[in-house]
């Protein structure tokens, strides 16, 4: 974990952090399946074309190409897509913070599979549940929409099972070519959703062009462009460690730009995930 990789880790997290706080703004003036849908056509594309310019091929292996598949289909089909729609009654904070409990529930999900869990791991893992549920329940009584909660929580398992593919997806040598395609095969997946359930809705303002456009290029293309080049270089179990950052940096952002209130409790429940997420991570890298 060198400096470069320290400054990866910090970029990755505050831009995968701001996505929530921008996706709010956006489901404001367009349907949350639609844009998305149209924001990873977009992204995918410009991947894809600059991937071949610089003559990576679209010719993966067959288990590259079926990580791409799950990837694409978990990550930005389920995990964005459910998402986006929680983010029409769901403030970003909130959002922000369920979806930083991925390692939790990787770390989860492996330890009901018989995977051995330190007290240091253990100990996390309870406490950064705890820190989430906190905060969820914080602000379930504060108003918060159940449903949009209960969407969240179902879109952080999605990228919790798409995480476990990330080390075959960033294999190959066709980084840029791999993040076009698992970004195409989520925006086909949520054209078919879109008019499957919702009426297409773009109201085209300033607002909704600006933060559209940054969500392409900055969550979409360069987050996991950084994403997938940090876990090449430290691997994923070192790369997931900044997701600890993620609830601190998401409440901020949401926080600054959309104005939401940060309460006590929700300060109380940042601190807590956040270091039941750092603990996992930590015993996760502990030699065996």
């Amino acid at each position: 974990m060198d400096f470069v990789a320290l400054l990866m880790g910090l970029c990755f997290s505050l831009m995968w952090s701001s996505a929530f706080a921008t996706g709010r703004i956006i489901v404001v003036d367009a349907s949350p399946l639609a844009v998305l849908a149209l924001r990873f056509a977009i992204s995918g594309a410009i991947a894809v074309m600059v991937a071949r310019m610089r003559g990576q091929s679209w010719h993966l292996s067959p288990a590259i190409r079926r990580s791409v598949l799950i990837f694409g289909f978990c990550q930005n089909g389920l995990y964005l897509g459910l998402n986006f729609v929680a983010l029409q009654w769901v403030e970003g904070a909130l959002a922000s913070v369920i979806a930083s409990a991925m390692p939790l529930i990787v770390a989860a999900i492996g330890f009901a599979q018989g995977e051995r869990l330190s007290r240091l791991g253990f100990g996390g893992l309870v406490a950064g549940f705890a820190g989430v549920a906190l905060i969820m329940a914080g602000r379930i009584t504060q108003g918060a929409d159940v449903t949009g909660v209960a969407l969240c929580v179902i879109a952080a398992t999605a990228l919790a099972f798409a995480t476990r593919q990330v080390k075959a997806v960033s294999a190959g040598g066709n980084l840029l070519m791999v993040v076009g395609l698992q970004m195409l095969v989520g925006s086909a997946l949520l054209a078919v959703a879109a008019l499957a359930f919702e009426t297409p809705r773009f109201h085209v303002t300033p607002q909704l062009v600006a933060t559209l456009t940054y969500q392409i290029f900055i969550p979409g293309l360069t987050a996991t462009m950084v994403w997938f080049a940090l876990v090449g270089r430290v691997g994923a179990i070192r790369a997931s460690t900044f997701h600890f950052l993620n609830p601190f940096f998401g409440v901020a952002i949401a926080a600054v730009l959309l104005g939401e209130r940060v309460s006590l409790t929700d300060i109380i429940g940042v601190l807590i995930a956040m270091a039941g997420i750092l603990a996992v991570q930590m015993a996760r890298q502990a030699p065996r």
